[in-house]
């Protein structure tokens, strides 16, 4: 079985994490792949997996690490074994405590897999061009670099223009990526396998604005209005980003992949928001 090896380097003790999977991984007939990063993370001799056709990829860190892993897939539905070393984990299924018995089940063919909604967003010039295209799992986020400061876009959504929006930014979501800044900008939870995408205004400077759900299959469009298209930032997913040039917009529609999340049973959608989210706690009342 070829596995892929993703990791977050700021984790104090990923070295030995990794030397607990590079001892198992053999006896379980597992052969380890790793991204080019962490080469020096392993006390033996890796390859990389940039041309391996991999069965499974495990990514060590929390959510951004399970992310970046996606990306690095670019676009292969290879199932996704996130190990969560960090706080929260939210779209991750197992822990550093978990890892052997979670190599048995990934081996054995004993998990779900959750096939999950990404978008796809091109930047394009005022000919129409797409000069960029780039995928995002969670969401694609319009702003302003450097200080926060209000933009003014016009959103169309399948080609009609829902208005012009006063606001900190605009973000585009996946259903994934509403429990996420979405969701922090006061976005809805949107369950994943809903086959919808969200527009969440970042502190809109109107009450009149609010977030939208549409169908999948609809186009968003996010167009600059004259005169308020300087220093406009594009982030995908929080991790890489293009400027946005005066005349140019943002062309985001859903994509023709899936990420594919490995799931080892447990709770579910509702029981991780409880226990990652804390939602409904009440333990702070008297």
């Amino acid at each position: 079985m070829r596995v892929g090896v993703v990791g977050n380097p700021r984790y104090g003790d990923l070295k030995g994490v990794l030397e607990q999977v590079a001892i198992a991984a053999p006896y379980r007939g597992i052969t380890l792949y790793s991204e080019p990063r962490l080469e020096s993370f392993w006390n033996r001799d890796v390859p990389t997996f940039d041309s391996v056709d991999l069965d499974a990829l495990i990514t060590f860190g929390g959510d951004g690490t399970l992310l970046r892993g996606a990306r690095l897939l670019a676009g292969r539905e290879t199932p996704i074994l996130g190990v969560n070393l960090g706080r929260v984990g939210f779209l991750t299924t197992s822990t550093r405590e978990s890892i052997d018995p979670a190599l048995d089940a990934l081996v054995a063919g004993k998990f779900l897999i959750e096939r999950r909604q990404v978008l796809q967003a091109g930047i394009r010039d005022a000919e129409g061009e797409t000069r960029s295209t780039q995928m995002a799992m969670n969401d694609v986020a319009v702003h302003k670099g450097g200080v926060a400061r209000v933009i003014r876009v016009n959103v169309f959504i399948q080609g009609e223009n829902v208005g012009p929006y006063s606001a900190d930014g605009i973000i585009v979501a996946t259903p994934t990526g509403s429990t996420a800044y979405s969701l922090s900008a006061g976005g809805p939870i949107v369950v994943p396998g809903v086959e919808g995408i969200i527009v969440t205004p970042i502190a809109a400077h109107t009450l009149a604005v609010r977030p939208l759900v549409v169908p999948a299959t609809f186009r968003i469009v996010i167009e600059p209005i004259a005169g308020w298209s300087d220093d406009l930032l594009v982030s995908f997913d929080g991790q890489t980003g293009s400027t946005l040039a005066p005349g140019e917009s943002v062309d985001v529609c859903r994509a023709d992949h899936r990420v594919c999340l490995i799931r080892l049973g447990g709770d579910g959608f509702f029981g991780r928001m409880r226990q990652k989210l804390h939602w409904g706690d009440l333990s702070g009342r008297q």
